[in-house]
């Protein structure tokens, strides 16, 4: 697939899957934060893992939300990669120019891929796990310690999650200024 094909492809998924990530993200972090740092009440701790989870949309589509949130967020990853320098040629950037959406989108872009392809696929191994396959909590936990970054201890646990969280959401809110959705019409 040319590079260009890539390009429109992840176009055309980014306003798809942009509230649903940014809702992820946002609950995510709120969760973490708010059990680590706030006190969150269980109440809350509930309506947030509802959120993040679509446990909303019922027992039965809880899993398809986190397959397809998942899925969209690796599609955007795999899609955006492809256009980055890592992996071969892309169109080069203009030196000297001042910083714009693209050009921080770009500067994160290669920082964040590899937490949040982790995050992604460990989340997605869990839920999956848990709802599809009828694997226990005991044989799922490692997905769900690698998702939260429980192995970082107590401390830099919460400031991981909040890194991620904020990452993923640097790069939905770059990338959806990019494609010109809030720009105003003349």
């Amino acid at each position: 697939m040319s590079n260009l094909k890539w390009r429109k492809l992840h176009r055309q998924i980014a306003p798809i899957v942009f509230l649903p990530l940014l809702l992820s993200a946002l609950t995510g972090i709120f969760y973490r934060l708010g059990y680590s740092w706030f006190s969150l009440s269980p109440e809350q701790g509930k309506f947030l893992m509802s959120v993040h989870q679509g446990s909303y949309l019922g027992e039965q589509l809880k899993p398809v939300y986190v397959l397809l949130v998942g899925l969209g967020l690796l599609g955007m990853i795999v899609s955006g990669l492809t256009m980055t320098k890592l992996f071969g040629s892309s169109r080069p950037g203009r030196t000297g120019s001042k910083l714009n959406w693209r050009k921080v989108h770009r500067l994160v872009a290669p920082i964040i891929f590899l937490p949040l392809t982790v995050s992604a696929v460990t989340g997605l191994l869990y839920r999956l796990g848990r709802s599809w396959l009828g694997l226990s909590i005991d044989q799922t936990r490692i997905f769900l310690i690698i998702h939260q970054g429980s192995y970082l201890g107590n401390f830099f646990k919460p400031i991981y999650v909040l890194l991620v969280g904020l990452g993923l959401m640097g790069m939905l809110v770059t990338g959806i200024n990019m494609t010109g959705i809030f720009r105003r019409r003349h």
